[in-house]
């Protein structure tokens, strides 16, 4: 399993977004029930500012070997390694020999 070692700056922004089934019932009533064993899987939206362009390339061509289906292990900042999707990313040069890439890391359950 690849992992992706590059460091994230700081302003990772973590989101949740449990998978809830609702029912709706007469006069407003409301039953609710989670939908299936993992059904809240986190998902992270991380920049890597200032970064150049050797390190730029490596990180683009990382997530572009996995092409968005291939999963790999990534360490969130708080410690702990799950294994997370790339589908989207996107690079801005700032200037000569400084990049900034924003990636969103979709956590998904799998072997």
């Amino acid at each position: 399993m690849p992992t992706f070692t590059f460091v994230s700056d700081f302003g990772a922004a973590r989101v949740s977004k449990p998978a809830v089934t609702a029912f709706k019932f007469g006069d407003g009533y409301e039953k609710r029930q989670s939908f299936g064993i993992n059904q809240n899987l986190k998902s992270w939206s991380l920049e890597f500012r200032n970064r150049s362009d050797t390190e730029a390339n490596n990180i683009e061509a990382f997530l572009d070997a996995r092409a968005g289906v291939e999963s790999f292990d990534w360490t969130e900042p708080f410690g702990t390694g799950y294994k997370y999707v790339c589908r989207e990313w996107s690079r801005t040069v700032e200037m000569f020999n400084n990049n900034t890439i924003q990636a969103t890391f979709d956590e998904v359950a799998e072997p």
